[in-house]
């Protein structure tokens, strides 16, 4: 499994130009999910969300994590995060799990996350053509797999 984290200032998504989530500060999380990929990936993962010290405090040095800055959260499924780019130039989605392997994962792990922050997570529309827009706070960006855990 394969998160993107933004730290954001505000984030939304829509779907055919309706709105369908939208937060403010706080974190979007892009998600990605392979075949292979188990509830202990999505365990590890949401446990990092949840402790992820990128948030400024007084001093304004990244020592703070969501819960303690109040912050929200918009998790979107991405089964382009799985792209490989070993050959060629066309990415190839092989190693992205299909619906039945992906949905139930992907809201295994945006439950998970909710119950750990002690409060909900929005989604995007798992599958759908989605439109996200975002401001980057920083930037602060967070690229994560659970198959190398650096």
């Amino acid at each position: 499994m394969r998160i993107l984290i933004q730290r954001v200032r505000r984030a939304s998504v829509s779907v055919r130009n309706e709105l369908v989530s939208r937060i403010g500060a706080g974190m979007l999380i892009l998600v990605g999910i392979a075949d292979e990929d188990t509830v202990e990936d999505i365990e590890w993962l949401v446990r990092k969300c949840a402790g992820l010290r990128i948030f400024d405090d007084a001093e304004g040095v990244m020592n703070l994590d969501i819960r303690q800055v109040g912050g929200e959260v918009l998790a979107v499924s991405q089964f382009t995060l799985m792209a490989s780019t070993k050959k060629g130039n066309r990415p190839s989605y092989i190693r992205a799990a299909g619906e039945a392997t992906a949905l139930p994962l992907y809201r295994i792990f945006t439950e998970r996350l909710a119950e750990l922050l002690g409060r909900p997570v929005a989604t995007g529309v798992f599958g759908a053509d989605m439109q996200v827009e975002l401001i980057n706070d920083g930037p602060v960006t967070i690229w994560m797999d659970s198959r190398n855990r650096e």
